[in-house]
């Protein structure tokens, strides 16, 4: 009995490694660290991430904020960097069905103008920006 709950525990362990490897894109896409205000700037413009026509977080001066996505108030409470990294390089990896556009992938894409071929939707920096300001969203202190 001791021998067989070894080997579900060993088991348990090497899935949830492995697991979080699959949901986690670890190594930052470009060397400087990302900046939680730029993040910030890039979640709320309508030009460029668009993140929040489709997300919102409580506090936020932004009007309008989108209710399609989850809401993201305290996203970094939940996921680490690598996996809220993973999510917007391309989140249709966990969830094929997903509405939310691959922001870093350039391969495999339907109805791309030819502008845009070969071009990811935000650059590196930018989802590392992206990456620093999410991961900075936790509950209020007490």
């Amino acid at each position: 009995m001791k021998r067989a709950c070894a080997v579900f525990l060993l088991a348990l362990c090497a899935y949830t490694a492995t697991a979080d490897r699959i949901d986690a894109t670890s190594q930052p896409l470009v060397s400087e660290p990302g900046r939680v205000a730029p993040g910030r700037e890039i979640f709320v413009d309508r030009a460029a991430g668009q993140c929040v026509l489709c997300h919102r977080v409580a506090d936020l001066d932004a009007p309008f904020q989108g209710d399609l996505g989850p809401d993201l108030s305290t996203i970094g409470e939940r996921l680490s960097a690598a996996q809220i990294r993973y999510r917007i390089v391309d989140v249709s990896r966990l969830n094929p069905a997903t509405i939310m556009p691959p922001y870093y992938r350039t391969e495999s894409l339907n109805q791309v103008a030819q502008t845009y071929r070969g071009k990811t939707v935000l650059t590196g920096e930018q989802i590392e920006h992206l990456v620093a300001y999410l991961s900075s969203l936790t509950a209020p202190e007490p």
